[in-house]
């Protein structure tokens, strides 16, 4: 990768850039609450289990539609993707927070300027701009490649999730970093799972993971708003 797109997809990936991800733990508090997760061990095998049953099997490979959605201007399948991503958000929390993380960081493209006026007339025709979509319109307008805007989504989730079990459990800081470093070759495998799953194969189907979000929206104590 170009010097350039390396250092616009670490922008893109950081944890500084001002979308909100870290008020978030995607059902990552109530495993917490309940005992689910309580170490490094249950932690790791948390974020391997999430990334293999449900990153890497939904909401990567509709960030990669979406990157090529964007880069040949298809506003019918930005459209497309887009709209299932949310319909598929099944608890309140989960809806509330991509469309929070996607509205911020669209407003931030906007700010920014970094989009020509024909990509960001296609991300503003959304009603409801969810995370992925504003995402790979950032990512294609700054000549991110593909392949690496997936990758660097999935290292910020999971550098999202590290955090959360460090602050939360707590876990302490060498650990949380040991937990990231040890999941390099899954978040390369979940990658390349990504690219290659057909339209058929996707599914977000986690049961657990959802009623974890539910009983999250009543939690009496909590520091993240899912």
């Amino acid at each position: 990768m170009q010097a350039t797109a390396l250092l616009h997809l670490l922008q893109l990936a950081s944890p500084s850039l001002p979308i909100g991800a870290y008020s978030y733990s995607q059902g990552l508090e109530a495993a917490i609450e309940k005992g689910l997760v309580k170490n490094e061990v249950t932690a790791k095998s948390w974020i391997i289990a999430y990334l293999h049953e449900v990153v890497a099997r939904f909401e990567a490979p509709i960030l990669w539609r979406l990157l090529q959605a964007f880069s040949r201007k298809d506003q019918a399948q930005v459209s497309y993707w887009s709209n299932l991503f949310v319909a598929a958000r099944d608890t309140a929390e989960f809806r509330a927070e991509s469309i929070q993380m996607g509205y911020s960081l669209g407003k931030l493209v906007v700010d920014l300027q970094i989009a020509d006026p024909e990509l960001l007339a296609i991300l503003q025709t959304e009603t409801e701009i969810p995370l992925p979509t504003a995402l790979a319109c950032a990512a294609i307008a700054l000549q991110v490649p593909a392949e690496s805007a997936v990758l660097g989504m999935l290292f910020s989730w999971a550098e999202n999730q590290a955090l959360v079990c460090v602050k939360s459990i707590p876990l302490g800081q060498v650990a949380g970093q040991r937990l990231l470093l040890s999941l390099r070759p899954e978040l390369e495998a979940a990658a390349k799972i990504a690219q290659q799953l057909e339209d058929h194969q996707l599914s977000n189907w986690s049961p657990g993971l959802s009623l974890l979000s539910m009983q999250h929206e009543v939690q009496y104590s909590r520091l993240y708003r899912s």
